[in-house]
C-alpha cells in the first residue's frame, strides 16, 4: 500500500505565496518522478511541475518563474513553493509519484487526494 498525502493549500490573496507539501509513505523501493498537477473547475488536469530522481525539473509555462519544486528524497517528500499567486492559479492541486514498490517490479503512478488552492481577494 502506498499513500500520498498533500498539505499546505488554502486561501491566499493575489500576489501571495503558498508552499505545498506531499509525503509518500508505505511500501516504496524507489521514487523516480514526483510532481504536481492541478485541476480548475471545468478544466482538464494539467501539469504544474515535476522533479526527477536525478535532479531535473520541468515547469508549466504558466507558473515558470513563480514556482519552485523541490524534493527531500530521504523523506519521500516533494514541495511546491508558489509565489506571486494569481486568481487563475485557483485549482485543486494533486501530487503524484512514479515509483517502484520492489527492485524488480514495474513503475506505477500514484496520486494524492488533492488540496484546494484559492487565490482571491
Amino acid at each position: 500500500q502506498v499513500q500520498l498525502v498533500e498539505s499546505g493549500g488554502g486561501l491566499v490573496q493575489p500576489g501571495g505565496s503558498l508552499r505545498l507539501s506531499c509525503a509518500a509513505s508505505g511500501s516504496i523501493f524507489s521514487i523516480h518522478v514526483m510532481g504536481w498537477y492541478r485541476q480548475a473547475p471545468g478544466k482538464q488536469r494539467e501539469l504544474v511541475a515535476l522533479s526527477t530522481s536525478d535532479g531535473n525539473t520541468n515547469y508549466a509555462d504558466s507558473v515558470k518563474g513563480r514556482s519552485t519544486i523541490s524534493r527531500d528524497n530521504a523523506k519521500n517528500t516533494v514541495f511546491l513553493q508558489m509565489n506571486s499567486l494569481k486568481p487563475e492559479d485557483t485549482a485543486v492541486y494533486y501530487c503524484n509519484a512514479d515509483l517502484k514498490r520492489r527492485a524488480d517490479g514495474p513503475v506505477f503512478r500514484y496520486w494524492g487526494q488533492g488540496t484546494q488552492v484559492t487565490v482571491s481577494s
